[in-house]
């Protein structure tokens, strides 16, 4: 996938010239297009899809819920939030996008589950309270868009997702912010096959059950704020991927949290590569192509496997 993105687009550059820019002087303008347009935007693609994935795989296992994705307890719309508040009100702070990304993910996460604590705490309310929460922040982002529609353009870049224009500078601003995310989500493997066991099993464990949910989903929320803070909104990926792993390979997080990871990149350059291809001289937002692409899919999913669905 990573050598289909790099030779698809409107530019003709193939292997040789790939080859030739890389070992010896090659065309300028291809080597342009190859190595400071397409490569910047694969790598951002490919480490985007793993954090967006492996978000999703930890809030699946906090809520104990195969349907959960980053957006049940506001993680998404608290980024989308913290960035539209940037963009349109403190346009300074740009500078600091991830840092305040994570800020707004963790703070209407703690307001999701808190609103969630006296019903006790379970799933269904906690997405119940997502729902809502996420409700109201769309109004307030829309009341945004509509006040400072002179900035508008520049921030619907990030509304619907996008790897238009990114460049080195942005593979530099995420690539460490990524590595420190993944790493940890592998530490989290053995906390996440734990908590899904159920409380009173993980406590007979050992675990400390509340602060094991607060940490993970403090997690969840850094991976997908710094997504959210490069590349925009983009949505299915912490939902479809995760749960299509599980089917294919069971309950144990030791294969869902890297399977996940290789998948989420994989369908995020897909998207990607399609989004920029399918129609010349013009880009589809990768969000747009991966809301069309996941939707699809989840329909085929809920198709395939209704009985199990009825079930849960």
């Amino acid at each position: 996938m990573f050598f289909f993105a790099l030779f698809s687009g409107v530019s003709e550059a193939g292997i040789k010239e790939f080859f030739q820019g890389l070992f010896i002087d090659g065309d300028i303008k291809t080597n342009i297009v190859l190595f400071y347009i397409r490569l910047p935007r694969i790598i951002i693609a490919i480490l985007s899809g793993a954090c967006l994935a492996s978000s999703g795989v930890l809030m699946q296992a906090v809520l104990n819920n195969p349907l959960a994705d980053p957006g049940a307890v506001g993680i998404s719309s608290g980024a989308s939030l913290a960035i539209s508040l940037v963009f349109f009100v403190f346009p300074g702070a740009i500078s600091f996008s991830p840092v305040i990304c994570f800020i707004g993910s963790v703070l209407v996460s703690f307001l999701i589950l808190g609103i969630s604590w006296n019903a006790g705490m379970n799933s269904i309310h906690i997405i119940l309270a997502g729902i809502a929460v996420n409700s109201v922040i769309g109004g307030i982002n829309s009341f945004l868009q509509l006040l400072f529609s002179d900035r508008l353009q520049f921030a619907l870049m990030w509304m619907n997702g996008s790897l238009s224009g990114k460049s080195w500078n942005t593979v530099f601003s995420l690539f460490p912010y990524a590595v420190v995310g993944l790493i940890l989500s592998f530490v989290a493997i053995k906390y996440a096959n734990i908590i899904v066991l159920g409380d009173e099993t993980a406590k007979s464990l050992g675990l400390n059950v509340g602060c094991t949910r607060l940490l993970l989903s403090i997690l969840a929320s850094y991976l997908a704020a710094i997504t959210v803070a490069n590349v925009g909104i983009i949505g299915f990926i912490g939902l479809v991927v995760p749960h299509t792993i599980r089917i294919l390979s069971g309950g144990d997080h030791r294969k869902i949290m890297p399977m996940s990871m290789l998948l989420g990149g994989f369908l995020l350059l897909l998207a990607d590569t399609i989004g920029r291809s399918i129609v010349d001289f013009m880009e589809i937002p990768v969000g747009t192509v991966m809301t069309i692409l996941g939707g699809i899919f989840f329909i085929y999913l809920i198709y395939r496997n209704g009985r199990n669905y009825r079930e849960l």
